[in-house]
């Protein structure tokens, strides 16, 4: 089975415990994406969605950099772990059980909508895409990152991710699914965002257990970050 979105209710008693050690990696992946997402956008006092938020990890260190965040998922027993989480860490973070074709908010909700590891695992990328271009506010930002679909993305991220290394469970990717660049484009413009920069990301360097790290790459062949905004008829110019 690919694209088997059951994995993240599995492992949602567990998610915080740090005991297993692919969601030790996408835990190690929030600072790689933060690093680069913080040079767009001051999150202080922002009305934040987190897309596809899992059991809370990009949530709740938006939260800490002082985003009021909303976090929505499918995956309810991994919502129950991030509300869970999130009181015991003090946070106040609403999380929601919800899909990304059919966001139950309103217009112009967010000054910000974040979704990562999620746009190569849902169904409709056009409908996603729209929602979130219509909870967002003018002049709101879109942050996102994906896979890109090539050959050695595919080589990459399944067969020696999943299959060898074990890193992610196997099936958690459906190659087909992937989004090359030129493509992600296309898409966010269709969905009347902005494009803005897209950056790579990836590997840079390893803890001392042996989990990887993870940074912007200059190369998006096989993973990457972008940032579109939604245009705001009061102002002009593109300064993503």
């Amino acid at each position: 089975m690919r694209n088997d979105l059951t994995i993240y209710d599995s492992a949602a008693d567990r998610w915080w415990s740090d005991d297993i050690r692919w969601v030790r990696t996408l835990k190690n992946l929030v600072p790689g994406r933060l690093s680069w997402m913080d040079e767009q956008i001051d999150w202080r006092g922002k009305a934040v969605l987190d897309l596809g938020c899992a059991g809370g990890f990009m949530a709740e260190a938006l939260a800490a950099r002082g985003a009021q965040v909303t976090g929505i998922d499918p995956a309810d027993q991994a919502i129950d772990a991030a509300r869970a989480h999130a009181v015991s860490q003090g946070h106040a973070i609403t999380y929601d059980i919800g899909v990304g074709e059919a966001l139950p908010y309103e217009d112009a909700a967010f000054d910000a909508v974040v979704c990562v590891d999620v746009l190569e695992h849902v169904q409709d990328l056009a409908m996603v895409l729209a929602e979130a271009a219509r909870v967002l506010r003018p002049g709101g930002l879109f942050l996102f990152d994906t896979i890109n679909r090539n050959i050695l993305a595919r080589l990459v991220t399944i067969t020696i991710a999943e299959d060898i290394l074990r890193l992610l469970p196997r099936g958690t990717h459906d190659p087909a699914l992937f989004i090359k660049p030129a493509e992600m484009r296309a898409a966010l413009t269709e969905a009347g965002l902005e494009p803005g920069t897209f950056t790579g990301l990836g590997p840079r360097g390893m803890t001392r257990r042996g989990d990887l790290t993870f940074g912007r790459l200059p190369l998006t062949t096989i993973q990457y970050m972008g940032v579109a905004r939604k245009p705001d008829p009061d102002t002009k110019g593109d300064p993503c």
